[in-house]
């Protein structure tokens, strides 16, 4: 009799601790995963208020370069591009991810093209609504450098956790997928060719 209670109760505790592994493991997958989740919100949020600053920035240069009218609906027709495309956090993957980066580059681009523009209007330069708008762009594209940079040591905290032992045998398990890094634009580790 007071064998089948010690073999009971060792089959219990293996039980229990079987149970607090999966438990745990699954638990930990389940929050590095809202990070995930939650610094991609962050790098949304900033992407978007570099585009909430581009209505107010082509405004102001409007009112001084109106002939630069090409230039200035590339801007907008970039935004609109940008905020267009969306991406579910729990949907990360490598092609909504690359769809996200090419419309941001767009925009970008677009941004650069309006401030080769503005060099030809000292009057806009000076004026101190552009002044404050180029400085806050500024400022936000230093955040989303910075959010960006948050956002790739989440994934990559969240993709080593995934893929260690023991733990990548219950991520597929439990359906947990390794998410995309935020990639540079091609050609970005080529420093740009100036000629005067």
């Amino acid at each position: 009799m007071k064998k089948s209670w010690i073999i009971i109760i060792v089959i219990l505790v293996v039980l229990i601790g079987i149970y607090s592994m999966f438990k745990g493991t699954y638990n930990n997958m389940v929050t590095k995963g809202e990070s995930v989740d939650a610094q991609w919100s962050q790098v949304e949020n900033v992407y978007q208020r570099r585009a909430d600053l581009i209505p107010n920035l082509v405004n102001t240069v409007k009112g001084y370069a109106s002939h630069e009218k090409e230039t200035l609906e590339g801007v907008v027709e970039a935004r609109a591009k940008a905020t267009s495309v969306n991406i579910d956090a729990s949907n990360l993957n490598p092609q909504s991810m690359q769809a996200f980066q090419q419309a941001q580059d767009g925009l970008s681009g677009a941004l650069s093209k309006l401030m080769v523009v503005v060099e030809k209007y000292p009057d806009l330069k000076a004026n101190q609504n552009f002044l404050d708008l180029q400085a806050q762009l500024e400022g936000t594209e230093n955040r989303i450098a910075v959010e960006r940079k948050k956002f790739n040591e989440k994934v990559r905290e969240y993709n080593t956790y995934i893929k260690t032992f023991p733990n990548n045998m219950f991520a597929g398990m439990f359906g947990f997928v390794q998410k995309p890094y935020f990639k540079s634009a091609q050609g970005s580790d080529k420093a740009p060719e100036v000629k005067f």
